[in-house]
C-alpha cells in the first residue's frame, strides 16, 4: 500500500506559519486495549498518516508515545514529519499546573515537545481528584487569564509548537482573545453534518483560529441513531459518488478548511476515509446537507450538564 500524501493547512496565528495535516487519526478513551492502539498508530503512519490527536484524560499517551518512538526507530518517518496534539485536563486547568501537566504528557508520550497543546474544557475542578463525568460540586473557577499566560509559558520554554482550546464557545473565545498575548491557533469541537458550527466556523475564520473537527461521522457518547451515518438523504449523495457515507462527511468538512480527527482502528476504514482529497461535492449536495437537522452530540463533560457551558451557542 503506497503512503498517501494529506494536505496541510496553514495555522494562521502561529509564530512560524506552521502547518497541520487536515486530517488526524482521533484516540479516545473507548480504545482500552494498548496493543490494539499501538499496532493501529504503526498502520496509520504507513497509510500515510501524520497527525494524531490524543489527551491527558484518554489514558492514550503512553501507547501513541510508545508507538510513535517505534515508528520513528524503524525509520518509517522523522518527528519533525509529525503533529502531536494533546490536551490540559481540567483538574491541572489552574495556573501553577499547567507547565508540569505538559510536562508530565511529554514524559508519557516519550516526546521533547508537542506540536500543539490544547485547554481540554473551558473548566476547571478540585487539583488530583480525576472522575468522569465530572461531578459539578468539584467544579472551581477558571482563572482564564492565569491559565492562558501559563500555556504562552509552555510555548515560551518550546515545549509546545503552538497552543490552542477545545470546546469554546464564541463568547469564551472572545474572553480569550481579549487577555491573550499569542493567539490560539485551533478550537477543537464536535463539528459533523448534523452539528455544523456554522457561526463558530465564521467566527474563527475571522480570527485566524483553524477549526479541529471531532466526532467527525457523529460517533461518540450517544447510544440511539447515528443522524449522520443513517441519513437517507447522505446515502443518496453517497451512491451518487460511489462513496461511503464516511467518505462524504469527512469530504464536506475538507470542504469547509477545517481539519478532523475521525477515530477509526479498523486498517480498510482508515484508508477509506483517506480517499476524499480527488473529488468534490457538488452545490446540489451542499444544498442537501445544509437541510440536515441540527443537534449537538456531546453535551459537555460534568454531570448534571452545565447550563452556560455553551452559552446558547447554535
Amino acid at each position: 500500500m503506497v503512503a498517501i500524501e494529506i494536505p496541510t493547512l496553514v495555522l494562521p496565528n502561529s509564530s512560524s506559519q506552521q502547518r497541520v495535516p487536515v486530517i488526524g487519526m482521533g484516540s479516545a478513551p473507548d480504545f482500552t486495549c494498548k496493543k490494539d492502539t499501538k499496532e493501529a498508530i504503526i498502520e496509520a503512519i504507513k497509510q500515510g498518516y501524520r497527525h494524531f490527536d490524543t489527551a491527558a484524560a484518554y489514558g492514550s499517551e503512553q501507547a501513541l508515545g510508545e508507538a510513535l518512538k517505534e515508528a520513528v526507530d524503524l525509520g518509517l518517518v522523522s518527528r519533525q514529519d509529525l503533529f502531536v496534539t494533546s490536551k490540559l485536563w481540567v483538574t491541572d486547568n489552574h495556573p501553577h499546573l499547567v507547565v508540569s501537566a505538559l510536562r508530565k504528557s511529554l514524559r508519557t508520550l516519550q516526546l521533547e515537545y508537542l506540536d500543539l497543546y490544547l485547554i481540554h474544557w473551558p473548566i476547571s475542578s478540585q487539583p488530583g481528584k480525576f472522575s468522569f463525568p465530572i461531578d459539578v460540586q468539584d467544579l472551581l473557577p477558571f482563572d482564564v487569564k492565569g491559565v492562558w499566560e501559563a500555556m504562552e509559558e509552555c510555548q515560551k520554554l518550546g515545549l509546545t509548537r503552538a497552543i490552542g482550546v477545545s470546546n469554546f464557545s464564541v463568547k469564551k473565545l472572545k474572553n480569550l482573545l481579549s487577555v491573550a498575548t499569542i493567539r490560539p491557533v485551533v478550537n477543537q469541537v464536535e463539528m459533523n453534518l448534523a452539528w455544523q458550527q456554522k457561526k463558530l466556523r465564521e467566527f474563527c475564520s475571522a480570527n485566524g483560529i483553524v477549526i479541529t473537527a471531532f466526532s467527525p461521522l457523529r460517533k461518540g457518547a450517544s447510544k440511539g441513531p447515528n443522524e449522520v451515518m443513517e441519513n437517507d438523504a447522505l446515502k443518496e449523495i453517497a451512491d451518487a459518488h460511489g462513496k461511503s457515507i464516511a467518505q462524504i462527511c469527512l469530504r464536506w468538512l475538507y470542504e469547509q478548511g477545517v481539519t478532523f480527527v475521525p477515530k477509526s482502528y479498523d486498517k480498510g476504514r482508515m484508508n477509506q476515509n483517506l480517499q476524499i482529497f480527488n473529488w468534490t461535492l457538488t452545490e446540489e449536495d451542499h444544498n442537501k446537507i445544509s437541510e440536515i437537522y441540527q443537534n449537538r452530540l456531546i453535551n459537555g463533560p460534568t454531570k448534571p450538564q452545565l447550563k452556560d457551558l455553551w452559552d446558547d451557542e447554535i
